[in-house]
């Protein structure tokens, strides 16, 4: 099977001048999924995939490193440079003197040398502790942003990842944070799915030079309520037009809105459909359609009870 060959977009602040291929593989554990993630990131790997999204607070980026050297042995890969690999700082160590030593902590349970980005996971900070999921507020303390990025900003010096950036940053966060950096976020990675399509914070970040990364492309959560995406009539009505699925009206959408986004799926078949966006168009009536989708966010927020300022 020939391997899909996925584009790619330059980080603007990145050392080098980093590409990234516009779609990744979320490693976030799925309780339902029967495939491990080393499983999953091998088979990723094997069909093109080159982008794998993990975070210290996922608990898998020892999986994600075995896949890693395996994908080498096997010569599935020949080099670790071919792979574009993210990592994200848990809230936990948002603290400007835990951030380095968090960040070589990852590396070492990758087993790699550098990341090729590392993100701000939220714009909160806790005390440093064990990762509790969701946050209790009683745990936050002050989020110094300034601290923070400052060290964000050293680790890209050190080499230890080739691009910094942020993930759950509204406007007026990267407002902030724009007018201190001496390096600029190269992406913010934020839900935008046809159910939140976030036009507003994807001009503005468009504007500033900012990849848009997507998560929850698809809108998983079912556990939430009813999907607004999988399950929506004007989807299943374009899906039969183009003879797609619905998943791939939606990727097909955030690629032509030029975002990157992270696909999270250890299912073989729905892996490989995932990739089969490049090579046809909505048209301009779909778009039409797509703009009446009731919006609405799904990701509230990380923390019991959620936060009044997360968001504008």
């Amino acid at each position: 099977m020939a391997a899909t060959t996925i584009p790619q977009v330059t980080l603007h602040s990145s050392s080098g001048h980093r590409k990234m291929p516009v779609i990744g593989l979320g490693t976030a554990p799925e309780a339902t999924s029967t495939v491990t993630t080393k499983d999953a990131v091998l088979e990723a790997i094997k069909q093109g995939y080159r982008h794998f999204d993990a975070a210290s607070a996922y608990g898998v980026e020892q999986s994600v490193g075995e896949a890693i050297a395996e994908a080498l042995k096997l010569g599935l890969i020949q080099s670790r440079d071919e792979l574009f690999v993210t990592s994200k700082l848990w809230v936990t160590d948002n603290h400007a003197h835990t951030i380095v030593p968090a960040l070589q902590k990852s590396l070492r349970t990758l087993q790699l040398e550098y990341l090729d980005l590392y993100l701000i996971h939220w714009p909160i900070a806790t005390k440093p502790g064990k990762v509790v999921y969701p946050i209790e507020v009683s745990e936050m303390v002050e989020f110094d942003l300034k601290g923070v990025w400052e060290s964000m900003e050293e680790c890209q010096k050190l080499g230890l990842t080739k691009a910094i950036g942020v993930s759950n940053f509204s406007i007026s966060r990267l407002e902030k944070l724009l007018s201190f950096a001496t390096i600029p976020p190269a992406v913010n990675q934020v839900e935008v799915n046809l159910g939140w399509q976030q036009q507003q914070l994807r001009e503005f970040c468009r504007e500033k030079g900012i990849t848009v990364t997507a998560f929850s492309p698809l809108r998983k959560g079912a556990s939430r309520g009813a999907n607004l995406v999988m399950d929506n009539d004007i989807l299943k009505e374009l899906s039969d037009a183009h003879g797609k699925t619905v998943a791939q009206i939606c990727l097909r959408w955030l690629y032509e809105q030029d975002l990157t986004f992270v696909v999270k799926s250890y299912d073989k078949d729905r892996m490989k459909q995932n990739l089969g966006i490049f090579d046809w168009s909505l048209t301009e009536d779909d778009y039409k359609k797509i703009a009446e989708i009731h919006q609405d966010r799904l990701i509230k927020g990380p923390t019991k009870p959620l936060l009044d300022d997360l968001w504008e």
